[in-house]
């Protein structure tokens, strides 16, 4: 006959228990946080790319429009690609004029003129409400405070698209990845 004679100590097990289940505890934890917060809660700012030429459209604009001039800083030097009418304003230089869109703010369709300041050399040879194409870069420059002013490398002029209005911003812009525009 075999007997074999086995001490268990209650309160060490018992603490093996509990640090064990704490352990998985922490980790269910931290995943369920990972997957609420998701990818882009854990990428930093740097992550904007500025060798890509994005391209705004009737969707994105306006996110865009809040998103560049939040955080002017991390998009300088961007490529951007978009289209809108020339619009100015009596303070402007020759070389000045914002690409403006008209966004929608009321639900009787009542508008705002939104955009963002352009220089271009020959700037002058468009007409106030000419719809245009522009690519540029983002850079930051000083209009009555620090804002980012596109410096355009290309224009040419475009015929009035169907979908020319615009609408506020929502929620659910990224600031932190270009892969959004």
């Amino acid at each position: 006959m075999f007997i074999c004679n086995l001490k268990v100590d209650g309160n060490k097990l018992g603490k093996i228990f509990l640090g064990i289940l704490f352990v998985v505890i922490l980790i269910i934890t931290a995943v369920v946080c990972y997957r609420i917060l998701g990818d882009n809660f854990f990428k930093t700012n740097d992550s904007v790319k500025t060798d890509e030429v994005q391209e705004l459209n009737v969707n994105n604009y306006t996110n865009v429009l809040k998103a560049v001039h939040d955080n002017t800083d991390l998009y300088v030097n961007q490529k951007i690609r978009f289209s809108g009418f020339v619009y100015r304003v009596i303070d402007f230089n020759q070389t000045q004029f914002v690409l403006g869109r008209n966004m929608v703010i009321s639900s009787d369709f009542q508008t705002v003129v939104v955009g963002f300041l352009c220089e271009f050399q020959e700037a002058a040879k468009y007409d106030d409400n000419t719809w245009v194409e522009i690519e540029g870069k983002i850079t930051k420059g000083n209009y009555h405070g620090d804002i980012p002013i596109i410096q355009i490398e290309s224009m040419r002029k475009i015929e009035k698209p169907s979908e020319e209005y615009v609408y506020p911003p929502d929620d659910s812009f990224v600031t932190t990845s270009t892969s959004v525009y």
